[in-house]
């Protein structure tokens, strides 16, 4: 499958299929993951895969109560690994640098798994102390996206992008190149 085309085709899917994911498709994924850039080749990415019910229960309502990702056969929790970016980049790689190498690392899982005809959600909005303390996660092991992974029993309509010409600027902040 062309990456434009999952790109543009792959949506934030919140209804799964009981199907279960194959062992070969899930370690695909993590691969794809893993292949993404970071900082100094760090790679300061952690992975939870979490397929136990109870665990999914309390994981959603840690996600103020956003029991979609129950349904998902599988639950990814991604985690920055945050002494392992600071132990070259100090507080910059503690705290910025480790989100960017796990947002990379999302969005290849997010990519390849739509490639592979399964659904995900990037899902941000949880209370990372409750996270930490379900998984328990050492202190310096960051929870950064729970991404539930499974067969989508929905298809979203795509959602509206703001046009070109009003996000990029060229040289300068507000100057609006001609061509887009």
């Amino acid at each position: 499958m062309d990456v434009f085309e999952c790109i543009r085709r792959r949506r934030s899917i919140r209804a799964y299929k009981k199907d279960p994911v194959s062992e070969d498709h899930l370690r695909e994924i993590l691969k794809a993951a893993t292949w993404a850039p970071s900082a100094g080749n760090l790679q300061s990415w952690e992975f939870i895969i979490v397929k136990d019910h109870t665990t999914k229960v309390r994981l959603a309502e840690a996600a103020y109560g956003q029991y979609f990702i129950v349904e998902a056969p599988v639950i990814i929790v991604v985690c920055a690994n945050e002494e392992r970016s600071a132990s070259r980049y100090g507080d910059r790689g503690r705290t910025l640098y480790t989100i960017q190498d796990t947002a990379a690392a999302i969005q290849n899982m997010l990519l390849a798994a739509y490639a592979l005809g399964y659904g995900t959600c990037w899902v941000g909005a949880f209370n990372e102390n409750d996270v930490k303390r379900i998984l328990d996660l050492p202190k310096t092991v960051r929870p950064v996206a729970i991404v539930p992974l499974g067969r989508p029993n929905e298809n979203p309509v795509p959602p509206r992008r703001l046009e070109l010409k009003r996000v990029v600027h060229l040289e300068k902040f507000g100057n609006q190149p001609k061509e887009f």
